[in-house]
């Protein structure tokens, strides 16, 4: 396995160095015979590609992109996509919510049931995880809910970041979301082709609210909706 863990960041100077030191130090299965991370700023206007710019400098396997204007998570990750020249593919935010000490697990998992997609659930049993907000509680298991009942598999968490991903299933989505809905289109869109080939595996959740740099807002939520409707019954 050639691993490309892909980093879309917009305003994150505090936290994206610690992100880096974390995956930097990560021991990984002796299957991932390579790692790359490529990093995508969606045109942050604080410290944030300076950070990372000098935190890289020197070190191999890293590749810092820049949008020249913001354009949303989903268009960030889709740019990392373009850059990154592994056969599987990992979404890490920026903001430390979700810990790379659960990388592992999710290759592991990936390996182990042979499927191409893994989705990490913040609300599977396992890890003993900090309170969160009810009101983002209850939206996420809306969102799941329905998306399990549409596609008719059973997900627990389906706006949670972490997603890995072989190439050889996103080459056949056709990514088109620029903001937080690329969620519900990476894992329907991969429902859709092939139905048995999506696992879910427990990680870690430290939630942070709006006053601490949240970037997700009320209309995020209402698209997330229209859009796992949409892609449901077979938007492209």
């Amino acid at each position: 396995m050639h691993l490309s863990i892909v980093i879309p960041v917009y305003n994150e100077e505090l936290l994206v160095v610690q992100v880096l030191e974390m995956l930097e130090t990560l021991t990984l299965p002796a299957f991932v015979l390579s790692r790359e991370i490529v990093i995508v700023d969606d045109c942050s206007t604080d410290a944030t590609y300076r950070n990372i710019e000098s935190w890289i400098t020197g070190k191999k396997g890293y590749h810092l992109h820049k949008h020249l204007l913001n354009q949303g998570k989903g268009a960030a990750v889709r740019s990392g996509i373009s850059f990154a020249t592994g056969d599987t593919l990992l979404i890490q935010d920026a903001d430390l919510e979700l810990q790379p000490a659960d990388i592992p697990a999710m290759l592991e998992a990936m390996e182990r049931l042979g499927v191409e997609m893994v989705n990490g659930s913040r609300y599977l049993p396992g890890p003993i995880r900090p309170l969160s907000s009810y009101k983002r509680y209850i939206a996420n298991k809306l969102f799941s809910w329905l998306t399990s009942f549409l596609i008719d598999i059973r997900i627990t968490d389906m706006a949670c970041g972490y997603k890995l991903m072989k190439r050889s299933l996103l080459d056949k989505l056709h990514l088109r979301e620029n903001r937080f809905a690329i969620e519900a289109e990476l894992l329907i869109k991969a429902a859709r082709i092939k139905r048995n080939n999506i696992a879910e595996v427990p990680v870690q959740y430290f939630p942070r609210n709006e006053g601490e740099g949240k970037k997700f807002r009320t209309s995020d939520g209402v698209r997330i909706l229209w859009k796992i409707v949409y892609y449901a019954f077979g938007g492209r």
